[in-house]
């Protein structure tokens, strides 16, 4: 079940307490009070007085620059991949992985580019020398949007499992695929100092029901109105509050007897400091075992761990 919280209150009262400023077209200022954030819905519930997608987000707010992306992660038993288009403060960039899985190669590519990956709810397009990937999306599932505090600002996310078709050509193969994933759009003013654990999947359940998962800590992690989700067959349901070991191999659930195991098979990383900005991330795709809480247990899973640390 979905669950949303009561709209945010608007109101002058509200500028003794944790607010964000919103300057509108005629001048007057909406003070939000973030801390009646989170809400969670499908979408059709949000908070007033705060600019969210499809909406042109403002480039700067609360003094924090804009980061937007959009990612696309499919995972299935013979080839996994992730492609994004990402901009920080309005600086393009784009990343997109391929893991053959029968061989084990995976063939990646991180850019400073808007034009190699382009990526909306319903196509995805990668056009590199390396790789040239097209294909549909649909969705197969229930979306979640989650809009949250974070720092002295706020940020957005909304998550849809989709069920990609099409050509995937890497390493001198081509492939055509019909896989499970997931649809990562966010968008928000993140804190200077931001870290997050994560980790999203696509299986089958033991009762056999389709599966996808998204976990997370550190972002749109509140103990309710989060974006933890599992959806079974397409329905969405709330995880519990998780936490991640160091070395990524699985996900636990405090106060629950369930987890997940990982085992790991390919790995993206990265490590740069430009002192103005700075990222470390591991982020490796491989395979899934155990059990999600409400007893949904997994006969089989694919998808990704990630741990990321940013100075931005």
């Amino acid at each position: 079940m979905l669950v949303a919280r009561s709209g945010v209150a608007v109101s002058w009262i509200a500028a003794t307490r944790k607010v964000a400023a919103r300057i509108t077209r005629s001048g007057s200022v909406d003070l939000v009070n973030l801390d009646q954030l989170p809400v969670r819905s499908d979408g059709s519930l949000r908070p007033a007085g705060l600019t969210l997608p499809p909406a042109r987000m403002p480039l700067i707010h609360d003094r924090r620059p804009l980061k937007r992306w959009t990612y696309v992660g499919i995972y299935g038993e013979e080839l996994m991949l992730c492609a994004a288009s990402v901009r920080v403060g309005g600086i393009p960039q784009c990343f997109w992985a391929v893991l053959d899985r029968a061989s084990g190669e995976m063939i990646e590519q991180t850019a400073f580019s808007s034009r190699i990956v382009a990526v909306d709810d319903g196509h995805l397009s990668v056009s590199s020398r390396k790789a040239k990937i097209e294909l549909a999306l649909r969705p197969c599932g229930e979306p979640v949007e989650v809009v949250s505090r974070h720092g002295a600002s706020y940020i957005w996310t909304r998550k849809l499992p989709v069920i990609a078709s099409g050509t995937v050509i890497a390493g001198g193969r081509e492939q055509r695929i019909e896989c499970a994933g997931l649809v990562d759009a966010t968008a928000g003013y993140h804190a200077r100092e931001t870290s997050w654990s994560w980790s999203a999947g696509v299986g089958t359940g033991a009762d056999g029901s389709a599966l996808v998962w998204n976990i997370v800590n550190g972002v749109h992690d509140a103990p309710s109105s989060s974006e933890r989700t599992v959806w079974v067959d397409g329905a969405a349901s709330e995880l519990p509050a998780a936490e991640f070991p160091s070395n990524l191999s699985g996900v636990t659930f405090p106060g629950h007897g369930e987890s997940l195991s990982f085992s790991a098979e390919a790995e993206r990383a990265n490590s740069e400091d430009l002192k103005i900005f700075a990222s470390e991330y591991r982020q490796p795709f491989g395979t899934f075992s155990g059990t999600l809480p409400g007893g949904v247990e997994l006969a089989s899973g694919f998808g990704v761990m990630e741990r990321h640390s940013a100075r931005w």
